[in-house]
């Protein structure tokens, strides 16, 4: 105890309820434990290992890279980058981007954009961007602002103005919220730390009909859906509805970090020489691992395994769901970004599969996300479903003895 009667503080700042396990290393799917013990990761880094651990290609990068120069500064050229830039480019609607070191910062820049975007044709009043409810899209203060929920804001101050929520696929609402101040809209085709709700293709097309209706912007938070993880290079493309401004980051960079916001000429036209910056984004480490990820998911084949692989873990995992109905309610989400709610507390869930093995993440509305690097097999799928059906027995047995 300190002077004061409080605790000692770590020297980690304690802002994370951490399990007590440490990994040395990690394979391919598979993450291996200080005290030896193997796990099977369907977490993939909060959906950010994409191509699984210790991925030969992004290895080799990396280390090519280290080899000949770390850093810049965005003073100067940078080859790497412009090399992503255009093959993002020519994959989506985007005509330009700008690179980042997170979501967060991926997002921040999407609201700049907008908000310049409106102040730049006329409309400085036009800063407000309607969000909706059960979104997450950061830890900035911009950023937990644009989520809206009340646990990250808490404490921290005023909101910051300008960002206003409706619920999540109430269109109804949306169009009684959008206003003189609106200059934007932005959302998640998938909510996940939202607890893996999807936004139906239609929903998604009635908000660019609105947007072009009323002369507002579209933006999609593609951090977690993004790069393959829906089974299409990004989420958007699933639903035929292009936005006008998207925020990438964790697959990206298959756990470098790396992010980046894309933008039509049009949406970007007021992000001039100065209006900007970033000292690490965009530097050439990320960009040689960023660009080794793009070689393997651009594959041919690649989004379609994806797409395979998907749609047998959801049939399996709704097999599971008939199975123990007293612990998994409902099986939600798209392509390798899954979610299970169940009818026990979600942290109980995760301590369940990990006890057998397996890594897996919790949400909100009392989910347990399922993301499995984008490269898993036949026979990790089969051990997956194997283990999350123990954790299901196990509960169960446990629900029995309590009745």
């Amino acid at each position: 105890m300190t002077a004061w009667g409080l605790p000692v503080i770590t020297p980690v700042l304690p802002t994370y309820a951490r399990a007590d396990l440490a990994f040395e290393r990690g394979e391919g799917c598979y993450l291996i434990a200080d005290n030896g013990q193997r796990y099977l990761d369907f977490g993939a880094g909060v959906a950010v290992n994409a191509l699984g651990h210790a991925n030969p290609g992004l290895i080799a990068a990396l280390t090519e890279q280290a080899g000949k120069v770390w850093h810049t500064s965005n003073l100067y050229r940078i080859p790497g980058g412009e090399k992503l830039a255009a093959r993002l480019v020519a994959a989506t609607f985007a005509d330009t981007m700008f690179f980042t070191n997170s979501g967060a910062e991926a997002l921040e820049c999407a609201i700049k954009m907008a908000r310049k975007y409106q102040s730049h044709n006329g409309h400085p009043e036009r800063f407000h961007i309607i969000t909706f409810e059960g979104a997450f899209h950061g830890r900035t203060l911009a950023t937990i602002a644009a989520g809206g929920q009340a646990k990250y804001l808490e404490g921290f101050g005023p909101k910051v103005e300008g960002f206003d929520q409706v619920p999540f696929g109430d269109l109804a609402a949306l169009k009684v919220a959008i206003g003189p101040e609106t200059g934007a809209l932005l959302i998640e085709p998938v909510q996940g730390e939202g607890g893996v709700r999807v936004a139906a293709p239609e929903f998604l097309r009635a908000l660019r009909a609105l947007c072009d209706e009323h002369g507002l912007l579209l933006i999609f938070d593609e951090v977690q859906t993004g790069v393959g993880r829906s089974g299409k290079l990004f989420a958007y493309q699933q639903a035929g509805v292009a936005p006008d401004i998207m925020a990438i980051a964790k697959g990206i960079g298959g756990g470098f970090p790396v992010g980046a916001c894309l933008a039509t000429e049009r949406a970007a036209v007021g992000m001039t020489a100065g209006t900007h910056g970033s000292t690490f984004g965009g530097n050439p480490l990320a960009m040689a691992v960023a660009n080794a990820v793009l070689d393997q998911v651009l594959a041919p084949g690649f989004l379609e395994r994806v797409q395979q692989t998907a749609l047998r873990l959801k049939q399996q995992l709704a097999m599971l769901k008939d199975t123990y109905p007293g612990i998994i309610e409902e099986v939600r989400g798209d392509g390798l970004l899954l979610g299970l709610k169940t009818r026990v507390p979600n942290t109980e869930f995760v301590a369940a599969l990990r006890d057998q093995h397996l890594l897996a993440i919790g949400a909100g509305d009392n989910v347990t996300r399922i993301l499995p690097p984008l490269i898993v097999g036949d026979a990790e799928l089969a051990e997956g479903i194997a283990a999350i059906g123990a954790a299901c027995a196990a509960l169960s047995k446990k629900q029995d003895a309590a009745a």
